[in-house]
């Protein structure tokens, strides 16, 4: 089988005989083989959030380089991105079913140079400075929203490693590639500040105003682009038993538990794509005056709003871990508890205008968010398991509809970070209404520290949210001993205690 399997991908990618369930098949090749095609898919999803989330680096310069916007139209630019994302992350996992792994993960890496050119290029050009605002705003809207082929990467990647792995290691499996992704997250908030002002002295780099050079925003990433769809089409495979036609995907939307994990998802990579989207704009906002006692955070760190990328990142494996070993439920409840408690800890920072306490319970809840997300996607392919003794054929479709439903979710989860940044915006409506008709610098920098708690409303409908959200979590996956009876008596348990 092996041989097989290695001459076929040496004529064209495709490894027509997948078993990981078979362990010594496992350990004698296909370990190494979901190893390999893993590292890949982390690296080009990386580059996919990266230029995903471009644009909350770039809403907190624009005026540095002469295009003033209001408060409300800024947050219009990064849910722009968010949306679109949201939105291409089911035909993205459709195009793995039909084209493979390997050739997507090469187009959808290829496609991140569209965003980066019209950064590079559109962006800072002299005629968009001096365009009409509302000119402005269009063509604004137009570049945001094309860093959104950066977020359907996930959706796509995902479903393909899942193919990848045994029931018992893939949710450590999935939660790997996902963190690998969702650093992406952070590698732009804390590198794209440095790299806008490349060139620039330190002096003046620290002064409210001060040049930026926005264009290098975009070139920086595009020979990174290049290497990854390189990779990917030199280095994947793809796999035959992950063919298939539009069936799975019309058939999971019929099933009771795919909206109610898709909701639980909702709550946890919406809020933190959500958050990640909208944090650097609210720390900008409700703590000016921090950090205008801190030039060197608000200028080299965009006041510290990527550690919460970073950290939740890096949760996301660690939740998969331990739904691995107690269960997707149970990892997933605690993780929505502890986020309405953050919330409420967050609340008390940013009414004391307490710059510490606000940034430590935001990053605390990017962490149980993180951790909650990689529980979910253990706890999807524990929902739909296949029952005992099914035959290989029935576990084959039981297979391929997880991976539509891993595809459905990720699309519903990350529409859950445009709420966010909806509900929040709507927050800002008054503030941004007071400040527009202020006459002065002055009076609009007074409205602003006055009205900084602005986004309160905003952190109790979230943390009222996740209080429901850990309710629905233990009305229907702990409280019944048998969660799935309406879709053929599935069991929910974790897979297997190996990792």
């Amino acid at each position: 089988m092996i041989a097989t399997e290695t001459a076929s991908r040496a004529r064209n990618g495709w490894i027509a005989g997948w078993d990981p369930e078979d362990a010594s098949f496992w350990r004698s090749a296909g370990r190494r083989i979901a190893r390999r095609n893993l590292a890949v898919s982390m690296f080009a999803e990386h580059l996919g959030f990266a230029v995903w989330v471009l644009w909350t680096v770039v809403v907190l310069n624009l005026g540095n380089a002469g295009i003033k916007l209001s408060l409300s139209a800024l947050f219009v630019l990064t849910l722009l991105p968010n949306l679109i994302g949201s939105l291409l992350r089911i035909p993205y996992t459709m195009a793995v079913a039909r084209l493979g792994g390997r050739a997507w993960t090469t187009i959808s890496a290829a496609l991140l140079i569209v965003p980066s050119v019209l950064l590079a290029a559109v962006v800072p050009s002299h005629w968009l400075a001096h365009a009409s605002h509302a000119t402005q705003l269009w063509i604004l809207s137009l570049c945001a929203a094309s860093s959104g082929v950066g977020g359907g990467n996930f959706a796509s990647s995902m479903a393909n490693i899942s193919f990848f792995y045994p029931e018992s290691r893939k949710g450590f499996a999935l939660g790997l590639n996902a963190a690998g992704g969702n650093l992406g997250v952070a590698t732009t908030q804390l590198l794209m500040p440095l790299v806008l002002i490349i060139g620039v002295p330190a002096a003046s780099a620290k002064l409210t105003h001060h040049p930026v050079h926005l264009a290098y925003m975009g070139l920086v990433w595009i020979p990174f682009v290049v290497v990854a769809a390189a990779l990917a089409w030199t280095v994947m495979d793809s796999l035959e038993p992950a063919r298939s036609q539009t069936a799975p995907y019309r058939r999971v939307l019929s099933q009771p538990h795919l909206w109610c994990l898709a909701l639980l998802y909702v709550g946890t990579f919406g809020s933190f794509i959500g958050f990640s989207f909208a944090l650097p704009l609210v720390i900008k906002t409700s703590f000016p005056a921090f950090l205008a006692h801190h030039p060197f955070i608000a200028t080299y760190l965009a006041g510290l709003g990527f550690l919460g990328a970073l950290l939740g990142s890096l949760a996301r494996p660690v939740g998969g871990w331990l739904a691995d070993r107690w269960g997707g439920a149970d990892v997933t409840l605690g993780s929505f508890l502890g986020m309405a408690g953050l919330l409420g800890a967050a609340l008390v920072g940013i009414q004391r205008h307490q710059f510490s306490a606000f940034l430590g319970s935001f990053c605390g809840l990017f962490v149980l968010a993180g951790v909650g997300n990689g529980s979910i996607y253990k706890l999807i392919p524990a929902v739909f398991a296949a029952p005992a003794g099914a035959s290989d054929r029935l576990r084959a479709e039981i297979k391929r509809g997880t991976a539509a439903i891993i595809g459905i979710i990720g699309a519903i989860g990350a529409l859950g970070g445009v709420a966010v940044q909806a509900i929040i915006r709507q927050a800002s409506l008054r503030v941004s209404a007071l400040e527009a008709a202020a006459p002065t610098p002055g009076a609009k920098a007074a409205i602003a520290t006055a009205h900084a708690d602005w986004s309160v409303p905003a952190w109790w409908t979230f943390l009222v949210s996740y209080l429901l959200l850990g309710g629905l979590t233990w009305a229907v996956y702990l409280r019944r001993s048998r969660v799935l009876e309406e879709s053929g008596g599935h069991r929910l348990a974790p897979a297997g205690a190996e990792t």
